[in-house]
């Protein structure tokens, strides 16, 4: 009996001891996000130093740097939200303390529209008469699309610093054949030749139309990249073209040579070059600003008194049912707008979207409200990475719609998926099942057994209906005939670029484009309005709740990492308990190689 009390003592002791270090450590997290909002001391003058593998962006920042990461001996990565990083850049422009920029884009943390929202505002800073120099260790397609926006582009010199410049893959994976071996049966119910939701699951390659879809969405992502470098190099796409096909590009002096890099240099002479630059006599003498010091220290606070605003409402992930702060659920997002639309102070709002889709029952609780605030004040759409499926649906109504280049949108289609599970329960599993239902289709959702044909002929109903009312939805938003948006649409994805060519967006350009068009619209300058942002970011306790309480993360996605993770992504959120769902989203969440 002795020996069990002390037992149990020393477990109450040790977790005692182990709540005590929790909270201490969640304590000194609070802290450190806390001191994060204090603004840095910038130097007099000095180089505003852009090494994006230290950063990552994401359209309004909600989290913190992973502590967890620092613990284990890894480096912070910090987050920024783009905008705020492209209006530091534009402010960095008129601003005596920066020299220069110094662009590190090895290993950047973006998106291809993050990086093109990114290029631009180099682009515009280059145009204001400062430089912008660029450095590269192994450069890749991303890494010299944005350095071809600097006015100098140098290189290590260090063997084994190779480029690996080959344009633009996606890759496509098919789970038939191995879903047969485990007796699952995935049963696909969707409208729409070009609707590949789902595909990967009742296929073992892509349909004819799922191929020539992409084809065509690679091509136009490529032509969009290869233009930008070419125009940056002072070189044609068209060698540009040979020099990608014939691997030609092997190593540093190839580079050089092809005009793609400027000059291939050691650690020291980068050093030196640096110095020259910032007119000082030697490195030790030049005074480097973090990109994350100089993006604090120039965002100002916001001015929650002020009355004349702008709100950004930011679309941005899953579009899901519920009440949840996290991703877009439709009830807690309806409820947002529903604010932004009584508030008096705020005079127009910019729907910036970065959605692939998702459940088409809280995108038209979105949508609903979003025509309702229409009525009011005028409303313009952004487009980000994606605004697919049903993040087009929230959005097509919008007064005008920018789209990056890059953007993935369209994708006007809807499916329901449904599995059988049978035969994974009784040849894999050898399970026995007895179903007891009060009705001859009461178990129609069970995934124990494949549907009927009048059970599929019920579904495809269900399923031809939202896709006659996302039609509609698209015809009356962007003024086009029912026919015409049809024959575009089919689950077919597009291109920022190819979507402008058939009317699904009215212009290319960026956030900042989108904001200075509803400053004019409004009648006065962009810097005249406070910019709101909405959905509000969560407090740091919040995001220390939200980090206890995560179920799932990439970092702990078993398919990160692997061909398998663009499905791992698209599938993280699935439930297939409610598989009478229909859906409105992309196929995959595309990961550009």
């Amino acid at each position: 009996m002795k020996d069990f009390l002390k037992m149990v003592l020393a477990v109450i002791c040790g977790l005692l001891l182990a709540s005590i270090i929790s909270s201490l450590f969640l304590f000194g997290c609070a802290g450190a996000m806390a001191g994060s909002g204090s603004k840095p001391v910038l130097p007099r003058t000095g180089v505003l130093k852009m090494d994006l593998s230290k950063v990552a962006f994401s359209e309004q920042v909600t989290e913190q740097p992973d502590f967890a990461s620092v613990l284990r001996g890894g480096e912070m990565i910090t987050p920024l939200s783009l905008r705020q990083t492209v209006d530091a850049i534009g402010a960095a422009a008129n601003d005596p303390t920066v020299q220069f920029i110094y662009l590190k884009a090895d290993g950047a943390n973006v998106t291809l529209s993050q990086a093109e929202e990114l290029r631009q505002a180099l682009v515009r800073f280059r145009e204001s008469g400062k430089a912008v120099v660029a450095y590269t260790e192994s450069p890749g397609t991303g890494s010299i699309y944005l350095a071809s926006a600097a006015d100098k582009i140098m290189m290590s010199d260090n063997c084994g610093a190779g480029p690996m410049i080959v344009g633009v893959s996606n890759r496509l994976v098919f789970l038939k054949d191995l879903l047969d071996k485990l007796g699952v049966n995935v049963q696909l119910i969707r409208h729409g030749k070009y609707k590949s939701a789902g595909e990967m699951f009742i296929r073992n390659s892509a349909s004819p139309e799922n191929l020539e879809q992409n084809r065509a969405m690679v091509s136009s992502l490529w032509n969009t990249i290869a233009a930008a470098i070419a125009e940056g190099r002072g070189i044609s796409v068209e060698r540009l073209n040979e020099m990608v096909d014939n691997l030609e590009l092997t190593d540093g002096k190839s580079m050089v040579r092809n005009s793609l890099v400027d000059e291939l240099v050691t650690r020291e002479q980068l050093k030196e070059r640096l110095a020259t630059f910032a007119m000082a006599k030697s490195f030790d003498e030049v005074s480097m600003i973090p990109l994350a010091d100089y993006v604090t220290a120039r965002t100002p606070a916001a001015n929650p008194s002020a009355k004349n605003k702008i709100a950004i409402i930011y679309a941005e992930g899953e579009i899901v049912e519920g009440d949840g702060k996290q991703e877009i659920s439709g009830d807690h997002f309806a409820s947002v707008i529903a604010k932004v639309r009584a508030d008096s102070t705020i005079k127009g709002v910019v729907l910036r979207v970065a959605s692939p889709g998702g459940s088409v029952l809280a995108a038209d609780k979105i949508k609903t409200e979003l025509d309702l605030l229409k009525k009011d004040k005028p409303l313009i759409a952004s487009y980000g990475d994606y605004a697919a499926s049903g993040g087009y649906w929230i959005s097509n109504n919008c007064d005008k719609i920018y789209s990056d280049a890059t953007t993935l949108t369209g994708s006007i289609g809807v499916f329901s998926m449904i599995p059988d599970f049978s035969r994974t329960a009784k040849d894999v599993l050898r399970v026995g099942i007895n179903q007891v239902s009060s009705n001859k289709h009461s178990d129609m959702f069970s995934g124990m057994r494949p549907l009927d044909a009048a059970e599929v002929a019920y579904m495809q109903a269900s399923v031809e209906d939202i896709y006659s009312s996302f039609v509609s939805t698209v015809s009356e938003g962007r003024g086009l005939e029912p026919d015409y948006v049809d024959n575009i649409a089919q689950g077919r994805v597009w291109t920022g670029s190819e979507a402008l060519d058939i009317k699904l967006v009215d212009e290319i350009g960026t956030l900042d484009d989108a904001l200075g068009y509803m400053a004019g619209l409004l009648g006065g300058e962009r810097s005249s309005y406070e910019i709101e942002a909405y959905p509000k970011p969560l407090t740091p306790m919040e995001q220390i709740l939200e980090m206890i309480g995560q179920k799932t993360s990439d970092q702990n996605d078993v398919l990160a990492g692997t061909p398998f993770a663009g499905i791992g992504k698209a599938f993280r959120g699935w439930d297939f308990a409610s598989s009478e769902r229909v859906y409105a989203r992309m196929p995959y969440v595309y990961i550009f190689d």
